[in-house]
């Protein structure tokens, strides 16, 4: 399958619209960031997300991994790329240079994860964990541990794991058995069962470090008795660890990556921070894992939409409304309004996520290195308030981008041989992974929006009005109310629910998912807002392109957009009426 990056939409989102090169060469760490240094870095990634990754998709996915003994064997080619890719350096492109790395902008790396999960979504599951296990561990481990994994992390010699599902358990971590037993040495000795642990085997490293969520012998029930712990699959003096591979899973999707069941039988372990706290130490790794997802369905996206694209100029098929070509008995199917929708709608996504996912790569970028400490901690709190919202729109949006972009294809699509279905396959695992979308959604109404008195909600309420604001009443006016009339329903919203939950706790849980489009509604909305502001004022220097920008921008707004004004009508009514009624058919279980 064919893969073409979008280089210059990158570089429209990365400088025109978020000014990125100017901002990060501000800052200490990254003064020698500039938009050239971008730019090659981007088109390097490219070239190898294209040539090297995307002509093993295909056969990635119909090969898939095969278990032999408790050993995986990777699809053909897999542990070859792999192994350019470290040899490349691109691992360690945004990890510190004190561990092996290069100390680029977590932004390039977003992109750079965006295109390989275009090219080939099985592949970088291997990879896509690296970085978060590094940030992990560099945040939470001793140092004696730093100095015996991170540099083979930061390299990607050696890959790593996040070992939390267990069968009984799902998403619900404080149900988990795992058991640690501290030893004399300072190490532990760990034994359990996970499930559903991505590249928990494989052949492409020699080593693999698994990060462990277990519970200590007098630990409480709950998440906060959990503690987490590094668990090699190789010990230091190079004896193999009591940790094996028991079976992968056969999926409908990403049949590239192996998805390892794993049994720890008193395994040698390290403590990775300090002992009940463990779970806030894999957070740190989650929240990658989940800015990660959210990219990968913005990569799914953008390659299902190109193949959708180029089949729409090569198929022809009845007349269209208006003409091209009066000669021929039939039109391209991209001259037919109703493939125009179709295509339009994944452009909209698609740009308006990347938009909104390099802007959290920036905001990463300066809540670790802003001088000012309170513009640090403002960039934090913004990044986390938005990183649900990143995992649980991109990848509903990617998986809705896929199918429409099959639908294009019509009976051709459904079909195998044309290719499609395998985005559609592999971007619905991304909406259940990391947290379910669901999770997700609670998440961040719970604990994100209505926390501290919907302090974050209202700062990024805030901030997109003040920058709207600078719009002013000129050719887009009408698209600023009505993201104003949505900025304004949020915060109005966000406290009748907090005022509504004292009295009908559940209210909350049937609204969260409503709240989080709507609230990514509106980042959307504000970027698109920037777009199309910046693209007027750029038009002159290439007006097809910034001419194309512009109109996607009006055509998010009266197309995609109204779809606020469906989920404030669900809000309202829950609001009004209370939770909906449930019929007890549904919640009732016959034993017999």
């Amino acid at each position: 399958m064919s893969y073409h990056p979008p280089l210059r939409d990158m570089a429209f989102v990365l400088n025109d619209l978020l000014g990125a090169p100017a901002q990060l060469s501000a800052l200490q760490a990254h003064a020698d960031v500039d938009l050239d240094l971008m730019k090659q870095v981007l088109e390097e990634a490219g070239r190898f997300a294209a040539e090297v990754v995307a002509p093993i998709n295909a056969g990635g996915d119909l090969e898939g991994c095969r278990f032999t003994d408790g050993e995986v064997q990777t699809p053909t080619g897999f542990a070859n790329a792999y192994r350019q890719f470290c040899e490349a350096g691109w691992p360690a492109l945004a990890c510190a240079s004190e561990y092996g790395g290069q100390g680029l902008p977590h932004l390039l790396n977003c992109a750079l994860f965006e295109m390989l999960s275009a090219a080939n979504h099985g592949w970088t599951m291997y990879p896509g964990l690296l970085h978060g296990a590094y940030a992990c561990l560099s945040a939470h481990a001793s140092d004696a541990l730093k100095a015996r994994y991170l540099e083979k992390i930061v390299s990607g010699e050696w890959l790593a794991t996040m070992c939390l599902t267990e069968a009984h358990a799902g998403s619900d971590l404080g149900l988990l058995r795992t058991r640690a037993v501290k030893q004399g040495d300072d190490s532990y000795r760990l034994s359990g069962d996970k499930i559903f642990i991505s590249g928990g085997e494989q052949d492409m490293t020699d080593n693999i470090v698994h990060l462990v969520l277990a519970r200590l012998p007098d630990a409480p029930v709950g998440s906060k008795g959990l503690s987490l712990f590094l668990v090699p699959k190789f010990l230091p003096d190079g004896t193999r660890n009591q940790v094996h591979c028991t079976g992968i899973e056969h999926k409908m999707g990403i049949r590239g990556s192996a998805t390892c069941s794993m049994h720890f039988e008193n395994a040698t372990g390290w403590l990775v921070g300090v002992e009940g706290r463990g779970l806030a130490a894999m957070f740190v790794m989650m929240n990658s894992a989940r800015l990660h997802v959210g990219a990968q369905g913005l990569g799914i996206a953008e390659a299902a939409y190109q193949r959708a694209l180029a089949y729409a100029h090569e198929r022809t098929q009845s007349r269209a409304p208006v003409r091209t070509a009066t000669t021929t008995a039939a039109d391209a199917i991209v001259m037919h309004p109703a493939v125009q929708k179709l295509l339009m709608a994944q452009r909209c996504r698609i740009e308006g996520g990347r938009m909104l996912a390099y802007w959290s790569g920036l905001q990463l970028d300066l809540s670790e290195h802003d001088e000012d400490a309170d513009q640090r901690h403002r960039h934090h709190d913004r990044l986390e308030f938005i990183t649900p919202v990143i995992k649980a729109m991109l990848t509903d949006n990617g998986f809705q981008s896929a199918s429409q972009a099959l639908q294009v294809f019509g009976g051709h699509g459904y079909v195998t041989e044309t290719g499609i279905d395998q985005y559609l396959r592999d971007a619905r695992i991304t909406m259940i992974y990391e947290g379910s979308n669901e999770i997700q959604a609670i998440d961040f109404l719970l604990r994100k929006a209505l926390a501290d008195g919907g302090r974050r909600m209202m700062d990024f309420l805030a901030m997109v009005e003040q920058d709207v604001g600078q719009i002013g009443d000129g050719e887009f006016a009408g698209q600023t109310q009505q993201l104003l009339q949505l900025t304004r329903y949020l915060a109005k919203t966000t406290h009748a629910i907090a005022a509504a939950n004292v009295t009908t706790p559940q209210l909350p849980y049937f609204i969260a998912e409503e709240m989080l489009r709507l609230t990514g509604h509106a980042a959307m909305a504000w970027l698109w807002l920037k777009a199309a502001r910046t693209a007027v004022q750029k038009h002159a220097a290439d007006p097809l392109f910034y001419g194309s920008k512009r109109d996607s921008a009006c055509y998010y707004f009266a197309f995609l957009f109204p779809e606020t004004h469906q989920l404030c009508s669900v809000i309202n009514a829950c609001l009004a009426a209370g939770v909906p009624a449930i019929p007890s058919d549904l919640t009732h279980h016959d034993a017999a």
